[in-house]
């Protein structure tokens, strides 16, 4: 049997042992340990104590599969945006010219979900306004050197989301 699990924690090392009571130490990555938490949580468990073991046949059947989900979700992933902080951030930044969804310099283009629809280049989708608020446009400045990315994506999502929902004031 080989353990899925660390038996002990030595100066943030992991120490895995199998049933013959052999020691290995290592510093696995994190990716490793995720993979190998949730092969656990999948395998047919043998509960000794609070370790869990498998069979190195179970471990690399279910390791390889769990690699493969945990793989596609690394591959691609997907970060929620920070409405919350993307308020903040529009009200500091955006607000002067576009308080309650409005458009001082341009009326007919507010912010709300027909004008979205009709006048932001791409339809109404984050990726729009974050192109948008990243490089501006006619008489709106960029703010791609004064935001970074993750707080321009939070803009994004809160512009879409007031839009959407019909929440502008």
């Amino acid at each position: 049997m080989v353990e899925c699990v660390p038996t002990s924690v030595e100066r943030g090392k992991k120490v895995f042992t199998n049933s013959n009571k052999s020691s290995k130490i290592f510093n696995p990555h994190p990716l490793f340990c995720a993979i190998m938490k949730f092969t656990c949580l999948l395998l047919p468990l043998t509960v000794t104590g609070l370790t869990f073991k498998a069979t190195p046949k179970q471990v690399l059947k279910n390791g390889l599969a769990t690699a493969t989900l945990a793989a596609a979700f690394v591959a691609s992933p997907v970060f929620a945006a920070d409405i919350g902080n993307g308020e903040s951030i529009f009200d500091a930044n955006c607000a002067a010219c576009h308080a309650g969804g409005q458009n001082v310099i341009m009326p007919e283009k507010t912010l709300q979900k027909d004008a979205l629809t009709s006048y932001l280049a791409g339809g109404m989708k984050e990726a729009s306004v974050v192109t948008q608020v990243t490089n501006g446009k006619n008489a709106m400045p960029a703010f791609g050197g004064r935001l970074d990315d993750s707080d321009i994506s939070d803009v994004a999502a809160y512009v879409i989301d007031q839009a959407a929902n019909d929440k502008w004031e």
